[in-house]
Order: structure tokens, then sequence, then C-alpha cells
């Protein structure tokens, strides 16, 4: 219940600032449109939330299927018993529900967790984390997935990232009619012109830039939030332990697509702005320092 009233509150939110801006800007430069702000605001929540909103609702589906996560149903290993049974424990210890817990094959030590519901979510780690980790390197990165879902990261996430994409659409389309109007002075008729669509779609690579800008930062907060979560689950200095074997890992891969921010580690694109993950170093000397 929670969750739907945040995101009744946020869809709120984001239209009455879109609405004010709307008018503010129609006031200043005298712009008019078909379909006026309305049009344009619904479009922009619509399209704006659509995306993030499915894939959230998708998320373990396209987990399993996408890295190739077996489910651990029926442990056949003493080390798959022990896994669902440290999940089951840091579960329970943090008020969710049990998560599903599965192993994906991949060299590289690495986890995440996903799912549209924190009592219904799932939690992931390959093959090569458990080749690379002792019990309790892994019982901390456990327990850091665990933080991710007991603090509601995934529909966080997904709404801020659908909070942006409104915006960016937004003002992507203000924009453009700015750049049309600047073009055809009071020639218009009403309908956009030509450097209504060239001015939006400009606007709209540059503004998806700082929007992903704004994502990622919360992506790397929600890190150090998580590796406390694992340093109250399984003890800080297993937490430390973890994220010191990670450093030792030559080059370890970054998980695909949207299941990047939620693994165990990750790197950078275009540098540290566009990086899902705060550098080890600095994730270390957060849980050293007490913080």
């Amino acid at each position: 219940m929670k969750r739907i009233i945040l995101f009744a509150l946020t869809n709120f939110a984001v239209v009455t600032v879109l609405f004010v801006t709307w008018n503010i800007i129609s006031a200043v430069f005298g712009i008019r449109v078909q379909g006026g702000f309305g049009g344009i605001a619904v479009m922009a929540v619509i399209f704006g939330f659509a995306g993030s909103i499915i894939s959230l609702l998708m998320s373990k589906w396209m987990a399993k299927r996408s890295m190739g996560v077996e489910i651990i149903e029926n442990p056949r290993t003493a080390q798959e018993r022990w896994l669902v049974e440290t999940v089951r424990r840091q579960a329970e210890k943090s008020g969710i529900g049990m998560p599903e817990v599965g192993i994906f094959h991949s060299p590289d030590p690495n986890a995440f967790a996903t799912g549209a519901n924190r009592n219904s979510a799932l939690v992931a780690v390959s093959t090569g984390l458990l080749e690379h980790m002792n019990a309790d390197e892994v019982e901390a990165v456990l327990g850091h997935e665990i933080g991710h879902v007991a603090n509601g990261d995934m529909v966080t996430q997904a709404l801020l990232q659908g909070v942006v994409n409104t915006f960016v659409i937004f003002f992507a389309r203000v924009i453009g009619m700015l750049v049309d109007n600047l073009f055809r002075g009071n020639n218009g008729n009403g309908s956009p012109g030509f450097g209504y669509y060239i001015g939006s779609i400009v606007a709209e690579i540059l503004l998806g830039f700082l929007a992903t800008m704004i994502v990622m930062w919360f992506s790397r907060y929600r890190e150090f939030k998580a590796d406390i979560a694992g340093a109250d689950l399984a003890g800080r200095q297993k937490m430390i332990a973890a994220l010191q074997r990670l450093q030792r890992v030559h080059d370890p891969k970054d998980l695909p697509g949207e299941f990047a921010a939620f693994g165990i580690s990750g790197g950078g694109g275009l540098g540290k702005l566009f990086m899902t993950h705060p550098p080890l170093e600095e994730r270390i000397a957060a849980l050293q320092s007490g913080q």
C-alpha cells in the first residue's frame, strides 16, 4: 500500500510541477500548441513511466531468461542448501518475504537482486562468485542484495527513472516549440514545424544524458546503503572482506542492462558520473569509517 501511495504522490507531484512550468513558459514566451499542457503532460507521464514500470514488473522474468538464472527449488548440494538457508535467515531478519534464490553461470564474481515486490523478489549469484569467495564473503554479498530488496530499491529506482523520463520528454517538447517559434516567428499556423522536431530530438538527447547522470547518482547512493545492510546482516568485517576480494579480481564484468544497478560490483561508462557503483575503495573506506 505504501508503494502505491508513493507512486500516486509521485505522479501528482510531477504533473503539478509540469503544469506550473508550462504556464510560466507560456506566459513568458507566448507559446501555444495544439493539445496544450494537458496533451503534452499526459503524453510525457504515460511514456515516461510506462517503460520503467513495465521493466519493473517483468524484471524477474527477464532476469531468469536473459541471465539464465537457475532457481534453487529443491537444493541438490550442501552449497545450494546453505545459500537458501542464508537468504532465508537474512530475509526474516530484514522483515521481508523469502526471495527466490538462483545461480547463473558466469566466470565473473557478481550477484544481483530484482523484483517488483519486496516480498517476492529474486536473489541470484554467479558461479564465479561462489568460486572466488569464501562462505563469509558470499554471506556478506547476499546480505548486500537482501539490503537492496528490504530498502525497496527496485521500486524507488523505477519511480526515479519514470520521473526523469517524464521531465526529459516534457522539456524536450517545450524546447522544440521554442526553437520552432524562433524559426517561424508569428507565421505559424499552430501545427509544429521542422524546427520543433529537430529541437525536440536534440533536446531529448542532451536531457537524456543529464537524466542518466541523476539516475546513476542515485544508484551509487543506494550501494552505500546496501553495503551497510550487508554489514548489519553478515558482519562489517565480512562485508569489507567481500569488497576487498572484488578488488583483487581482475577486470570484473558488469551485469547487462537494467540489472547492473543491482549487482554487487560495477564499472563506469563515461566516467564516474555514469557509474552504477561507487569505486570499491570508497565503499570500503565508508564501511571502515563506520558510515
